[in-house]
Formats: structure tokens, sequence, C-alpha cells
């Protein structure tokens, strides 16, 4: 029998965002026959330990790096970077995957000392505007074109991620390509009637009520305080409906003081962490994303395999998901007023609801996690030819 590829993940974070699942159901899904597979992560919370426990479950090494965090560290970023080169130029691996900016630069670099054979990096998003200010904006654009030099393929997950890098310089074309990030269709079930009143009564929400929802972390990218400022405009014509939050992070404190100043605080339910997702976006008849920065909303697949008409903000990858008046509709990003016009639109129309929740669902059949992994392998193959 020949000898199994090694292949080796690396991602910052094993927590429960988009970026976390893609890369966990890569190595979930990776044939076990030909491929021996690890993967390696800084810190887990609390929320993630459960993905720990998944990751070893399937029979995936899982390496603990607790020194790779996410911010930028004067002793802990020259230490990981340590600790993962020499951790290379021991196991000898044939492939190393980085995921998200942090572990792709430390991961690349190392791997470039290490002598590995084959880099690949995937962004989940970068990191060019909506997350810092010009100055530490230019500095990673920097060091990612640094980087990509020790790269033989950077996995983008949209279209427009891909133009992104091509445009800013970063990767000339041959070396970037789009493998969209994959959902397990199963997972998402609409919940019957019954179902669905059992579990609004649960979240504190009235049985006759419509659902406004979004999931994800709550942190400034995401763009969580514009729901809220739309929130407002939308409870002046409808007091009736209610707005969910699936998901927590730092601004949970100051968004409840947000609502509250805006009046809607008893409009609005924080969920925190669920570990019942595809539940909570059942409820939901409209689904909301305000993200200043997305590099392809994979909840926006996984609320359209639920057939949920989607507000979304125009950014990052969001387009290739979102077709503006079929499927939902796209809305200049910070911008709560058009986030509240294209809301209250689909809120008085119940026919058009349907009509974009059932095209979005025929739309969702094209993001399987089984054609994730198949493409990832294919692209794998092809490298070590």
């Amino acid at each position: 029998m020949p000898n199994k590829t090694k292949v080796l993940h690396i991602i910052t974070r094993l927590d429960k965002g988009g970026s976390a699942e893609n890369t966990f159901l890569t190595v979930k899904g990776l044939d076990k026959e030909k491929y021996d597979v690890t993967l390696m992560s800084g810190p887990v919370e609390d929320a993630s330990q459960e993905r720990r426990t998944q990751v070893e479950e399937y029979g995936i090494r899982y390496i603990h790096l607790p020194v790779l965090v996410r911010n930028i560290h004067m002793v802990y970023d020259p230490i990981a970077l340590f600790k993962i080169y020499r951790f290379l130029a021991k196991e000898k691996f044939d492939v190393v995957h980085t995921h998200t900016s942090k572990a792709g630069l430390l991961g690349r670099f190392a791997a470039k000392l290490a002598g590995t054979p084959l880099v690949v990096h995937t962004p989940h998003g970068h990191i060019f505007y909506g997350y810092f200010g010009r100055l530490k904006t230019k500095m990673f654009i920097r060091l990612e074109k640094l980087a990509s030099r020790m790269t033989n393929k950077i996995v983008a997950l949209t279209d427009r991620e891909r133009s992104d890098y091509i445009t800013h310089k970063i990767a000339r074309e041959g070396k970037c390509i789009v493998i969209h990030s994959g959902i397990e269709l199963d997972r998402y079930r609409e919940l019957t009637l019954e179902e669905k009143n059992k579990l609004k009564k649960e979240i504190g929400i009235p049985e006759d009520a419509l659902v406004v929802g979004t999931a994800g972390r709550l942190i400034p990218v995401k763009g969580p305080e514009f729901m809220i400022k739309a929130s407002q405009h939308i409870c002046l014509e409808s007091p009736e409906i209610y707005f969910v939050f699936a998901g927590d992070g730092p601004l949970k404190e100051e968004l409840q003081t947000l609502a509250k100043k805006t009046g809607t605080d008893k409009n609005i339910v924080f969920l925190g962490w669920r570990d019942d997702v595809p539940r909570i976006l059942s409820v939901f008849d409209i689904f909301l994303l305000p993200s200043l920065n997305e590099g392809m909303g994979r909840v926006l697949a996984e609320a359209m395999a639920l057939g949920k008409p989607i507000v979304a903000s125009n950014v990052g990858g969001v387009p290739d998901l979102v077709i503006h008046g079929k499927n939902g509709y796209l809305v200049p990003p910070q911008n709560p007023e058009e986030l509240a016009k294209y809301t209250q639109l689909l809120l008085e129309d119940k026919d058009k609801r349907e009509k974009m929740g059932r095209a979005g669902k025929e739309m969702a059949s094209g993001f399987t996690h089984e054609a994730m992994v198949q493409k990832i392998t294919n692209l794998y193959e092809e490298l070590m030819k």
C-alpha cells in the first residue's frame, strides 16, 4: 500500500465561526485511506471545546498551540513561528494548508523555513478593508505579498475575493483559485410549525411574531450595530417584529446598551452561542447580514438552505450568494436606512419572502461540503503531480 500523503491544516481559532467550520469539514472529509491528516490551532475557547472533541473523534490528530493568538503579539508571534517551524521540520509534511490571516502568515513562513514541498492558503476573507486603519492594512498587504511568494496556491472562497487578491497584486491569476465554502445540507431541515412555536416560546418570542435574525460573532466587522439601528426604523412601523442575534462576542454589552438607547431592547433577543443554529435559523422569516467585509458569508448558504430570504451588505463575496431581487436584497454597508427599507419590504410581502426563499434554497444545493472537499482533494493531487 502506498504511503499516505501527510497534510497539516493550521488555523488560529477553532471556534464556531465560518472559517473554523470550513476547516473542520475539510479535515473531516479528506479520504483517510489517502491522507494522514493533522489539525493545529491556537487557543480553544469554552464555546469551541466541543469542536476540538469532534476533531479527535473523527480520528484526526490535533495539535494545540496556545501561543498562536489572533491579534499581533510581539512575544507570542515569534514563539509560535518557531514552534510551528520545529514541528514541520520534525514531521516532514507533504502539504501545509493554512487558514485565516494570522495562521496563514506564520504557517507559510514556517513551512518555507522547514522546506515543506507544497503550501496552500485559504484566507477565509481578506483584511484589505473593514478591519483595521490605513497604515495597519498597508502592512498586512505587504506581508501577504511576501507570504504569497511562499505559497503554491491561494484558495479564495468567491470570485470577488479572488479578484481582490489579483487587484492588490498579492497573487497572479494562475496562483489564486476559487473553491466555495461548503455546508452539510442534511443538517438544515425546516422545522414544523409546532416545532417553531415551541422554540419561539423557549427564546421568548410570541408565536405569531415575524422574526428577523442573524448569526455570527458580535464583532465590529460583522456590523451588528447597524442591524439594531435598522430595527429602530422598522419598529416605528411594525412594533410587533422581533430581532434575534445568534452568536456572542466582545460587542454584546455595547449592543445591549444601544438597544436600550434606541428603545428596541424589548424587541431584540441575544441568544449567545447556540449548538442548534439550524433550528434557530429555521425560526427566522428573514436573514440579515450587515457585515462590513465577508470572504463569502457561509452562513448565507445555511440560511438559503432553509429557504430564508436575505438582506445583506454588498461587500466581499456576498454577491456570489445573494442576487439582488432573486433570493434577497443587497444594500450598501453601514447603511441602516437601506437595511431597514428592504427588510420592511419583505416583512410586508409574504409571497415575495416565499418566492425568494425558494430561489435561495435551489441555489444552496451548489454549496455542499462534499463538493468543497472533492475540489480541495483535486487541488492537492494536481499540485503533487
